[in-house]
């Protein structure tokens, strides 16, 4: 099973499926339909009945019931997307058999040493897949969807295999947020949910951020500086002055765990308009709306001192924190951690500090928890996974289905 999952990684990867920010489109880029042709292809071959693509780039498909219990109908979900933090273009993937705890040679003389990320020490003796060094891997999420492909072809042929219906859905643009705005959770059919789209092994989250994104635009008057005491009003120090405002802790370069944020991500302007781009963050409802509050009255204020067109605050909320819809029916994640027992795995569970589609979709009516997938130092062009996580991934999959049927 090794050997399947990895071959399949190999042959996603080297497909480019940036999803992009500025585009207004769904997906957001028609080379992430390069990838879903593709699976929708594979799919048929390997069995999956019911294989839907519609023209915003979501592939659905089944794997019907073998047994004769009613069991819930349970989904398995990955993104087709890579990260737009580094190019995915020509990407070439690295295989390192038996891997002997050394520093790791890249191209343009990089070099990926365990001293800088001791994470590798984890990985001595098994089989890794890198980067080359002149672009990310994708393996976010790609690792998800091989481990997914791999596990449906393994049930496929193992009719034994006991399990209820098992609806399978790839998807786009996780990467800029957009994964689930079009998804049909009604035509998906699933009770509930798991995106294979988690970290190191045992990686196991039902926790995520409340978010929101909050557009701050000041505005002033520009004079020529020669003659402008008591005219000009420059938006930028009105900007700045915004910006002196947000508390100076509460920044991600000084939060971890539970903390939440305010960052400011964007900082635009000359002295007619000046733009700042923050998101908010934070695992706490309470807290995200105080957040929220605390921001519009700063607004508020700098209002009533420089007149109402001088500052506007726009917010917009982006996804909330999926553990309420998820605690309710907390067996969806015992089931996990019984999985995870078989194969010895320990669960590694802590709150996402960021959101996945399934903090959406939970919200949406369709409560999914995240599993590790495997990738490493994800986002950038020291990228790698281990074949052996995504071959235990696949078998967690495979066990998840068996649970839910012998439990019913």
């Amino acid at each position: 099973m090794k050997e399947q999952v990895i071959e399949r990684l190999v042959r996603y990867v080297k497909i480019d499926t940036q999803s992009d920010f500025n585009s207004t489109t769904t997906p957001s880029t028609q080379k992430q339909f390069d990838l879903l042709y593709i699976l929708k292809d594979e799919l048929a071959e390997i069995g999956l009945t019911d294989i839907t693509l519609d023209e915003n780039g979501y592939l659905f498909a089944t794997l019907e019931s073998n047994t004769d219990k009613d069991v819930p109908t349970i989904g398995f979900l990955a993104h087709v997307d890579t990260t737009t933090d580094y190019t995915g273009t020509n990407v070439n993937p690295q295989r390192i058999n038996d891997y002997d705890g050394k520093a790791i040679t890249l191209k343009n003389g990089l070099v990926m040493t365990p001293e800088y990320f001791p994470n590798l020490k984890n990985y001595v003796g098994q089989t890794l897949i890198t980067t080359d060094g002149t672009t990310l891997l994708g393996a976010d999420d790609k690792a998800g969807i091989a481990e997914i492909m791999t596990a449906m072809a393994y049930l496929v042929k193992s009719p034994d295999i006991k399990h209820g219906k098992i609806r399978v859905a790839f998807t786009p643009d996780e990467e800029i947020g957009r994964g689930p705005h079009k998804f049909d959770v009604e035509k998906f059919g699933a009770d509930y949910a798991y995106t294979m789209d988690g970290g190191p092994l045992g990686e196991l989250q039902f926790e995520s951020f409340n978010a929101a994104g909050v557009k701050v635009t000041t505005r002033g008057t520009n004079i020529h500086p020669g003659s402008a005491k008591d005219k000009m009003v420059n938006s930028i120090a009105l900007a700045i002055a915004f910006q002196n405002e947000m508390p100076k802790d509460a920044v991600p370069e000084k939060t971890d765990g539970y903390e939440g944020f305010i960052h400011l991500m964007q900082f635009n302007g000359g002295i007619e308009e000046t733009t700042l781009s923050y998101i908010i963050r934070d695992h706490d409802r309470a807290k995200f709306e105080e957040k929220k509050a605390y921001m519009a009255e700063i607004g508020k204020n700098m209002q009533a001192t420089y007149g109402e067109e001088a500052i506007t605050v726009a917010m917009e909320d982006q996804y909330y924190n999926m553990g309420e819809k998820i605690e309710p029916v907390m067996e969806i994640v015992d089931i996990v951690k019984e999985a995870f027992a078989k194969f010895d795995i320990t669960p590694i569970v802590e709150p996402i500090r960021g959101g996945t589609d399934g903090s959406q979709l939970s919200f949406m009516g369709l409560p999914t928890p995240n599993i590790f997938a495997g990738g490493e130092n994800m986002h950038g062009k020291y990228e790698f996974v281990s074949g052996e996580t995504m071959e235990k991934a696949t078998e967690v999959i495979i066990e998840i289905v068996q649970l839910f049927e012998a439990r019913n």
